[in-house]
């Protein structure tokens, strides 16, 4: 991308630059353009957009001093250079400026302003007190990649039931497997958006990847699967997170969005005096919502359930709690295969303490079982040998 060296810059991160794009490829549509002062103030305070729901106005301020500077000095009509990461990403066109109130921008997004909250501590440095909107252009090839890829995957396979699943797979246990055999069997295609945060927390996106897709091209049928890196900016957080997530699916094609019923996005909330749930708010997206129930491994019917099936209680129940299993990983330790396939542990923790013994051939023929060759033997296959040790029945 050219640019005159005498247009002006607006410096934004890449969490801007992803969330730009989204709109530019008419992810989020109706929404296809940064909103004027007079627009913005309408949608946060109607939370619709042409008759679709949308939870708040998409504009753009980016925080900083020399961009604060940059937008009061702008003209109407002026044309400004966007940069990120020192690389000219796309322009704008100048229609609008307006101030911004940050605190009430947060309040819109999370419900709170609340400097505690996780999603407020993340998204108050990043918030500008003046924006600017106008027509803009802007380049990130990953977005466009994606939506070339869903396409031609619906071009190839023909179908028209496609399903789609949010997932953080953090990692991939039994219970994500279970909802998306389910869903599988009732569609023809199936979309999996695989979230791939603006932060470091849990794991590295390109190990869920792997592992995921280990667990697709092993033990699904590969031609109804396709996985697609969501950049979830903190547009997609808080109790509207869901209702993004319903649009995002929509407009990439899919008929419907599933979700596990213990999401946290479905519980109850008050609006202007009002109790509501996510579902006053879904009915005005075009897309099937379809909720499946909580799986847990029940130890007395031994096999993953339903916990709206189980006749036993809850101290029968083994749940599966990502933070829980993330710490058993974390710590280098391979969870129970009832909680996740052995494959999928063998190959997490050999991708997070790679190299991490000595002497692993010596190890490995010392302990499992062979047939006599000599071979080098990867982290990942020491893990699943040894995992098949633990599972080996004692003598009684």
């Amino acid at each position: 991308m050219t640019s005159s060296r005498k247009n002006k810059a607006l410096f934004i991160d890449t969490e801007a630059l992803s969330t730009l794009a989204l709109v530019q490829e008419g992810l989020l549509s109706p929404v296809d353009a940064l909103m004027d002062k007079e627009t913005a103030q309408k949608v946060d305070k109607e939370k619709h957009y042409k008759g679709v729901p949308f939870p708040f106005s998409f504009i753009l301020a980016p925080t900083g001093k020399r961009n604060s500077e940059v937008i009061k000095s702008l003209k109407i009509g002026e044309t400004v250079d966007l940069i990120s990461q020192n690389r000219l990403v796309g322009e704008l066109k100048v229609e609008d400026i307006f101030t911004v109130d940050p605190h009430e921008r947060l309040l819109n997004i999370y419900g709170t302003a609340d400097p505690s909250h996780p999603g407020v501590r993340n998204t108050l440095p990043r918030l500008g007190e003046w924006a600017v909107s106008g027509p803009y252009r802007v380049e990130y090839p990953l977005i466009k990649d994606t939506v070339n890829r869903v396409k031609e995957m619906i071009r190839r396979t023909g179908a028209k039931k496609i399903s789609s699943m949010m997932l953080a797979a953090n990692p991939i246990n039994r219970a994500h497997e279970r909802m998306i055999r389910q869903s599988i069997s009732e569609a023809d295609l199936m979309v999996l958006f695989l979230r791939k945060p603006f932060t470091e927390e849990g794991l590295r996106y390109d190990i869920r990847l792997n592992a995921l897709n280990l667990f697709i091209d092993n033990f699904l049928p590969r031609n109804k699967v396709v996985v697609i890196p969501f950049e979830n900016s903190y547009i997609f957080a808080g109790y509207n997170e869901m209702v993004l997530d319903a649009i995002l699916a929509k407009n990439y094609g899919c008929s419907e969005l599933v979700i596990g019923k213990n999401h946290a996005g479905l519980g109850l909330y008050y609006d202007q005096n009002r109790l509501n749930t996510i579902f006053d708010t879904l009915s005005g997206i075009d897309i099937k919502i379809t909720t499946v129930d909580e799986y847990v491994y029940c130890d007395t019917c031994r096999t993953l359930v339903s916990t709206q099936t189980c006749p036993h209680g809850q101290h029968h129940h083994i749940h599966y709690h990502s933070q829980s299993i993330m710490t058993l990983i974390q710590n280098g330790l391979l969870p129970p295969t009832i909680l996740v396939r052995k494959e999928i542990s063998a190959n997490i923790i050999s991708a997070l303490f790679p190299n991490r013994f000595e002497n692993l051939q010596e190890l490995y023929y010392s302990l499992m079982p062979s047939s006599g060759l000599l071979e080098t033997k990867s982290d990942e296959q020491f893990y699943e040998k040894l995992m098949k040790l633990y599972q080996t029945s004692s003598l009684t």
